[in-house]
C-alpha cells in the first residue's frame, strides 16, 4: 500500500472494523501515530455512523453478551471492569462506542469494549438512600459526549424520600477533569424509581413530573451537556392516561413510545429536536400483533435500510424479553429474532466499535486487570 496515495490509505483503514485497525498499529509507527490520532479516530467513527457498520447489540442481563448486529445470530459473553457474581452489571449509556457501567452505587467505569480500555470513576459525592431502604429512592443516570468541550460526562440524580428528610441531589461528572460537581437542583419529581436519560443532540432526557399534587403530567426534562443546565422539552398532544411511558432514541431522533399494557404500543418521533409540531406518530402495534400476550415493548433500533425498527418486547407468558422486526411500512411483524447464547431477560443497547479513547492515568485494560485477578488468586 505504499505506492497508494496517503488519502487513499486513509480512506480505506477509515472502513475497516477496529480488530484489525489495532493489529495495523504494529506495521510501522506512521500508521500507529494515523490510527492514534484523534482525527482519524474521529473520521472512523463518522464513517461507521454513515454507512451504519461496526454495530453491536449489548445485551446486559445481570452479565454483558454481544452480538453483532448485522446477522444477530450468537451472543458472546463480554469481559468487562466490572463484572462480578455478587452484582448485577447494568448500562447507564453507549455513546460513540463507549458504555458507561454501573452495579453497584459507588461501582461506576466507562469502557471501550473494541479496544478493553476502561476507567474507573471516582466515588460519587451523592448521598443514596441505606439498605433496605431503596423503596424510599429515585434515581437517574445518563451519558453522553459533549462536543463543545470535546467531553465525556455522566449525570446522577438521587431523589430521597425518608422520614429525617435527607437530602437529594445531582451532579456531573467530567472525563477530562475526572472528577465530580455537584448540580443545582431541578423543581421536579422523577417519573420512576430508576431510569436511564436518553442522548439526543447534546443533551440527556428523562421523564419528571410537577411537584404539584394536582398535576401529575409526564414532562421530559433535557439536561445540556455543554451548557450544564435544565430545560424542558415539548412533547406531543397525547392522552396522558397510560400506564407506561418513557422517553427513547431512535435514528438520532428523540422518541416517546406509550406502551398500554396488554393492549398497544404508540412511537412517537421527534423529527425536528425542539420544535413541538415535528412530533409524529411512527407507528402503533396492536395486541393482536403478538401470539402470546405481551406486557410491553420498546424501539431499541432501525435496521440497516431504515425500513425496520428492532423491538424489545416482555412476554407476560414467561416473563422473558425476546427481540422482533417489525415492518414499518406493512404495519407487521417481520421475525422473531434468536439469538444464540443470549440471556432470557435482558436490556438491549446499540453500541459503535470505535477508537474513542479514555485517557487519564487512571486508565486500564481488562485483560490485564483478568490477569492480576487470577494471579492474586493462585497466591491464595
Amino acid at each position: 500500500m505504499s505506492s497508494l496515495p496517503d488519502e487513499v490509505i486513509l480512506e480505506i483503514l477509515s472502513r475497516l472494523p477496529v480488530k484489525p485497525l489495532l493489529c495495523f498499529r504494529c506495521v510501522s509507527k506512521p500508521w500507529l501515530a494515523l490510527i492514534d490520532s484523534p482525527q482519524f479516530i474521529k473520521l472512523h467513527l463518522k464513517q461507521s455512523v454513515k454507512t451504519t457498520t461496526n454495530l453491536s447489540l449489548i445485551l446486559s442481563g445481570g452479565y454483558l453478551y454481544s452480538s453483532d448486529f448485522d446477522s444477530l445470530d450468537t451472543a458472546i459473553e463480554l469481559d468487562h471492569p466490572l463484572k462480578t457474581p455478587h452484582y448485577k452489571t447494568e448500562i447507564v449509556g453507549s455513546c460513540n462506542g463507549l458504555l458507561c457501567l454501573s452495579n453497584t452505587k459507588e461501582d461506576v467505569a466507562l469502557w471501550n469494549p473494541s479496544t478493553r480500555k476502561y476507567k474507573k470513576l471516582p466515588v460519587t459525592t451523592l448521598e443514596f438512600a441505606p439498605d433496605g431502604y431503596d423503596f424510599c429512592q429515585y434515581t437517574v443516570s445518563g451519558f453522553g459526549y459533549d462536543e463543545t468541550s470535546d467531553d465525556y460526562k455522566v449525570v446522577r440524580s438521587v431523589r430521597l424520600y425518608l422520614p429525617d428528610n435527607k437530602p437529594s441531589g445531582s451532579e456531573v461528572y467530567s472525563l477530562k477533569n475526572d472528577s465530580w460537581r455537584r448540580l443545582p437542583d431541578y423543581p421536579y419529581i422523577l417519573r420512576y424509581k430508576r431510569a436511564f436519560a436518553m442522548l439526543v443532540s447534546g443533551a440527556l432526557h428523562w421523564l419528571v413530573t410537577s411537584k404539584a399534587e394536582s398535576d401529575r403530567t409526564n414532562l421530559i426534562l433535557a439536561f445540556d451537556l455543554g451548557i450544564e443546565e435544565y430545560r424542558l422539552v415539548p412533547h406531543p398532544d397525547i392522552s396522558d392516561i397510560i400506564s407506561l411511558m418513557n422517553v427513547g432514541v431512535l435514528g438520532g431522533c428523540l422518541t416517546i413510545y406509550c406502551s398500554h399494557p396488554f393492549s398497544r404500543l404508540d412511537v412517537w418521533v421527534m423529527k425536528d429536536y425542539g420544535v413541538k409540531e415535528s412530533w409524529t406518530k411512527l407507528f402503533t402495534i396492536m395486541q393482536p400483533f403478538s401470539i402470546s400476550s405481551f406486557k410491553y415493548e420498546r424501539p431499541v433500533a432501525y435496521s440497516k435500510s431504515g425500513g425496520e425498527v428492532l423491538l424489545e418486547q416482555f412476554r407476560m407468558e414467561d416473563k422473558n424479553q425476546r427481540l422482533v422486526w417489525y415492518d414499518l411500512k406493512n404495519n407487521k411483524k417481520v421475525k422473531n429474532v434468536k439469538i444464540q447464547g443470549a440471556p432470557d431477560k435482558f436490556h438491549a443497547d446499540i453500541c459503535w466499535g470505535s477508537l474513542v479513547p479514555l485517557g487519564g492515568n487512571r486508565e486500564g485494560n481488562t485483560k490485564k486487570q483478568q490477569a492480576g485477578e487470577k494471579e492474586n488468586r493462585k497466591k491464595r
